[in-house]
């Protein structure tokens, strides 16, 4: 199949952060996820009065449709594009689900964050887990609509180019990096970027530099919003200082903060 994004998405990801691809799996795909997702909540899907939370976990899925969303045709070839042709590992879950609901409790995790890609001194303390400037472990972050999702339906808030700023960040940090709440303590002195919603119609899916900083909101809609944001794996380790070959596109985003 032809190349699924342009030469100026590819650009838009290296400079931005993120794109976005609309329709990467079909409606129906989405509606048996939903299907499944619900039969797992504690909650009646026909009945908003029982909704109670303004954010209920869901864990790891492996069911076929949710393995059938992230792994189109349509994906695998942008994956490719983004970063290298066999360095990234399908995957095989689509990690845990925040399913968001609209409520007037704030929800407790809504606080500006870089997903961190390996463990710490405790692998069972996430707050502890680690990012550095190669992105160890991680190829990108992936934002996977299930349900539609509006302005007003918690979209996840994307602050565009902030990628760069983290790049700066854990490019004086070494091989062990920061942690996650290491990181998240310097977030604020970081400069201020342009906020962007990840909006779309279910089967929408973004793909995200896996430094880019974003963060939660509460939920102002009518229907509960189902997104999945599991990491694509890399397979090796990031090339961003002398090399021989030419840099693949999440490498040139992470020189864009290299000084």
């Amino acid at each position: 199949m032809s190349d699924i994004l342009s030469k100026k998405e590819i650009e838009h990801f290296i400079n931005k952060g993120f794109v976005r691809i609309n329709n990467a799996f079909s409606k129906d795909t989405a509606d048996a996820a939903l299907e499944i997702l619900w039969n797992y909540l504690p909650c009646d899907r026909l009945n908003p009065s029982t909704w109670n939370e303004p954010v209920i976990r869901l864990g790891m899925y492996t069911n076929e449709p949710f393995i059938e969303s992230i792994n189109t045709p349509k994906l695998h070839n942008a994956f490719n594009q983004l970063i290298g042709k066999d360095k990234w590992i399908p995957c095989r879950s689509v990690g845990t689900f925040p399913v968001r609901f609209p409520s007037e409790k704030k929800p407790n995790d809504i606080g500006k964050h870089v997903d961190t890609s390996f463990p710490g001194n405790d692998p069972n303390n996430f707050f502890e887990w680690r990012a550095n400037v190669k992105s160890k472990g991680r190829a990108l972050l992936m934002l996977i609509l299930y349900s539609d999702v509006s302005e007003n339906d918690a979209p996840t808030v994307i602050y565009e180019g902030s990628h760069i700023d983290i790049a700066r960040l854990l490019s004086k940090e070494g091989d062990a990096g920061l942690s996650f709440m290491e990181i998240a303590g310097k977030l604020e002195e970081l400069p201020k970027r342009k906020e962007v919603y990840a909006t779309g119609k279910a089967g929408t899916v973004y793909l995200c530099h896996p430094f880019l900083v974003h963060s939660a909101q509460p939920h102002r809609g009518n229907n509960p919003k189902f997104m999945a944001q599991p990491p694509l794996l890399l397979k090796g380790e990031l090339s961003i200082s002398e090399s021989e070959t030419s840099y693949t596109p999440i490498e040139k985003a992470i020189r864009l903060g290299l000084d």
